[in-house]
């Protein structure tokens, strides 16, 4: 019997490599007749960021706006980017467009919260992209490789590629 896929849960980072992954997801979406769930996690602000914060915004409501800022704007560069993103899909691949059924912006520890909300959801796969080769990143990236060690559904890596084709930024 063939596992069928009826839930992707596709997980960026906002990174250049997001969207040649987002091309993947879509593509399994559309051979498969899954949604498509988007979902990014901004990290936690470090002890130190927030001690800096506190001694430079001492009220309460400024800092919150602050967070809340910071939601917004991690929002609206991920509509950017996918409207980038579906601009170059014609015809008929316009519709794997309507696949995507979710987007969701939140805080937390990536790993924890990707794996939970797979869970939630009822995905049947997660799709992530790997960081490029640089320096300071290793192949995976720490999120990718949590996320492989404790995933109990299929979880595809998609490598880096300078793609000339998938819209960046």
């Amino acid at each position: 019997m063939t596992p069928s896929i009826t839930n992707i849960l596709f997980a960026t980072n906002l990174t250049h490599n997001s969207t040649f992954a987002l091309k993947h997801t879509a593509s399994i979406a559309q051979a498969m007749g899954a949604d498509i769930h988007v979902l990014h996690v901004n990290e936690p602000v470090s002890e130190d960021a927030k001690i800096t914060f506190d001694l430079f915004v001492l009220n309460e409501e400024a800092r919150q706006t602050a967070t809340q800022r910071r939601h917004e704007m991690v929002r609206r560069v991920l509509e950017e980017r996918q409207a980038r993103f579906w601009a170059v899909f014609e015809g008929e691949d316009r519709k794997v467009r309507d696949l995507v059924t979710s987007v969701e912006v939140t805080d937390g520890y990536p790993a924890e919260v990707i794996l939970r909300r797979a869970k939630e959801l009822g995905c049947d796969l997660i799709v992530m992209g790997a960081h490029d080769h640089g320096l300071t990143h290793t192949f995976l990236g720490t999120v990718a490789k949590r996320v492989l060690r404790r995933s109990d559904i299929p979880t595809l890596i998609i490598p880096y590629r300078d793609d000339p084709e998938t819209p960046s930024k």
